[in-house]
């Protein structure tokens, strides 16, 4: 996430050279390409995480220090 960001609320994903934003709520992608395996790992982590996705997009808007998420094990 960045700060000062536009909506819809979403993150940036990055997997090796692959790059993507994705939507937060509903998880889609908004820009940028996924192949199906890593997108299925993105959708899984966005899934466990949402809530505290939710929380850093609302930190960002505030200009307040993001949290750290865990990353999918």
């Amino acid at each position: 996430m960045f700060y000062v960001d536009h909506d819809p609320p979403h993150f940036h994903a990055r997997y090796g050279t692959q790059r993507a934003i994705v939507g937060i709520e509903p998880t889609v992608v908004l820009r940028g390409t996924l192949t199906p395996r890593v997108l299925g790992m993105v959708t899984e982590w966005a899934a466990l995480h949402r809530p505290e996705l939710l929380e850093n997009w609302r930190r960002a808007r505030e200009q307040e220090p993001l949290e750290r998420i865990a990353p999918l094990e």
